[in-house]
């Protein structure tokens, strides 16, 4: 099990080099607007307003918006993955690669951890904030803590439940290397939402696959392996993170990147949706999309190249068809009730 904790930048742009095209993919998945001064000024001409705010970043600092307008909530160019409280009221997010949270107007900042987390996400009671960090095994874990501060406590693997805590890594505020490098190692964690579950990167798949996504049980700490590369009779690597559950359940989302045996088989990084009772598994958006995050059951907004950078666009689920929408990255969306 890999020790690498993601903790951000994942998503800044392609280094020079990685095997992709950005322009041709974005032809390919339809991207609808292409207005190079728009795109300077950080929001595209035919952006759309949506529903409820995005949080999503930008050099490192977290904004939020959804429509003409954006508000910028930190500073100091340390902070990354923003996720909503199920009441839309608050934010967790990683600042110098450790857990905080804030109100969502950007006030009250508070730091709940000292020990290096990757990827928080609340359970939807909103009582606890999962996250990825350093476990018993070595390797990366799951643990929980309270949104409104405690001790912390192991989710995942089950095995460290009854351990002491391993000592405390070192904070990683951020990754070099290719996109699929950086994302490769991302350990963001999503609670699903009927509390029963977390979706990660790692888990027991790891003694049989090189890389893998696992949902784990959080009642008994079982786990289920979702995706898998290499080891076993498995010939392909690559890499399965960041997942996001639809708000009802039904699907998961998360990135993924497969290099195959042969260039027809490779897969650049891309998005994949799995029905939770099918157990179907389709790909969603268009090439170099990853971190969606649902906004109902037919679109969702992702982070994807354009232009020169990142950016939050929207995505069709069903057509594929991308607008952009801000520029930056992994985007999350305040629920609405």
């Amino acid at each position: 099990m890999s020790t690498g904790l993601a903790l951000a930048g994942i998503a800044a742009g392609v280094v020079a080099g990685a095997a992709f095209e950005p322009a041709a993919a974005l032809a390919r998945g339809a991207v609808q607007d292409s207005s190079a001064a728009s795109a300077s000024a950080g929001v595209s001409a035919g952006a759309p307003t949506l529903p409820s705010l995005v949080a999503y970043v930008r050099g490192g600092d977290i904004y939020v918006s959804k429509g003409p307008a954006e508000k910028r909530l930190t500073a100091g160019g340390t902070s990354a993955r923003p996720r909503w409280s199920p009441d839309g009221k608050s934010i967790a997010y990683l600042k110098g690669g450790l857990l905080w949270v804030m109100k969502a107007d950007g006030s009250a900042q508070r730091r709940l951890t000292t020990r290096a987390a990757a990827g928080p996400s609340w359970s939807p009671d909103g009582k606890w904030i999962a996250f990825a960090s350093l476990s018993c095994s070595g390797g990366s874990g799951v643990y929980r803590i309270p949104s409104a501060a405690g001790k912390t406590e192991v989710l995942f693997p089950r095995d460290c439940r009854g351990e002491a805590l391993p000592p405390e890594p070192a904070p990683v505020a951020s990754r070099a290397g290719s996109l699929s490098e950086r994302l490769s190692t991302d350990d963001a964690v999503a609670w699903s939402p009927d509390g029963a579950k977390v979706a990660f990167r790692g888990g027991d798949c790891e003694s049989v696959y090189d890389s893998c996504l696992s949902v784990g049980t959080v009642a008994d700490g079982g786990e289920q392996t979702l995706a898998a590369y290499g080891g076993g009779s498995l010939q392909t690597s690559g890499f399965a993170v960041v997942p996001s559950w639809r708000p009802d359940g039904a699907r998961l989302a998360w990135t993924a990147y497969q290099k195959g045996e042969t260039k027809a088989d490779d897969k650049p990084v891309h998005l994949v949706e799995y029905d939770t009772k099918t157990r179907a598994k389709r790909v969603v958006g268009g090439a170099l999309d990853r971190e969606l995050a649902y906004l109902d059951a037919n679109r969702a907004v992702a982070t994807a190249q354009y232009g020169k950078g990142s950016w939050v666009m929207v995505v069709n689920l069903a057509t594929k068809a991308r607008t952009p929408f801000r520029e930056g990255s992994q985007p999350s969306v305040q629920p609405t009730r």
